[in-house]
Formats: C-alpha cells, sequence, structure tokens
C-alpha cells in the first residue's frame, strides 16, 4: 500500500504504508518534518495535515478527541486531519495528504 504525502516545500513523496499503521507513523519514518511530538498519543497537533478532497469522505469520522486537538494547529481547513489518527488500511491505498504549516 502507498501513501502519497507532499511536504511543505511542495515536493511529492510515494511512501511504503503499512497495514495498521498510522499515517504519522509512516510518514515520521520516511524522515519527512513532521513533528509529532506525542508520539500518537492524539495529545498535540503536530501531525497535522490536509486531505486531498477525493479522500476526505474515504477516511472514517474525526473523533471528539482529535477535533479538540486541531483547535492547537496552525491554518487549520476543512480538509485538516492529525496524522497519527489515519489508521491505514488496504482501503486507503493511495491516500493523498500534504503536510500542514508547522506551529511556532
Amino acid at each position: 500500500m502507498k501513501l502519497i504525502v507532499t511536504d511543505r516545500k511542495g515536493a511529492v513523496h510515494e511512501l511504503k504504508g503499512r497495514d495498521d499503521w498510522s499515517a504519522m507513523e509512516v510518514i515520521r519514518d520516511a524522515n519527512l518534518p513532521m513533528a509529532a511530538e506525542c508520539g500518537g498519543a492524539c495529545a498535540c497537533a503536530t501531525c497535522h495535515v490536509y486531505v486531498a478532497e477525493a479522500w476526505q469522505d474515504r477516511l472514517p469520522q474525526a473523533q471528539q478527541q482529535e477535533v479538540d486537538m486541531l483547535d492547537f494547529g496552525v491554518a487549520v481547513q476543512d480538509n485538516s486531519r492529525l496524522a497519527c489518527q489515519i489508521r491505514l488500511t488496504d482501503d486507503l491505498d493511495g491516500l493523498e495528504l500534504t503536510l500542514a504549516p508547522e506551529s511556532l
């Protein structure tokens, strides 16, 4: 399975996903610039990403904890999600994400 990630400079990276890993884990292991300070505990917003329009309705709905944490994100949009809360499955093969701006 693959995960397609656009970094903050506009470069596109095709990453090898792993079943039941979070998108954050795959992005972090590919050494892309994502702080992921809480390590995937949904306790920060440093893995904030934008989900491509074609994929928004294919992801499970964000739980309230994720919605609350996005309040701490920078430049939050309707398609904002936390990468730690996106579990990769075969149904998400080819998922397209863009790294959101980092907080200052």
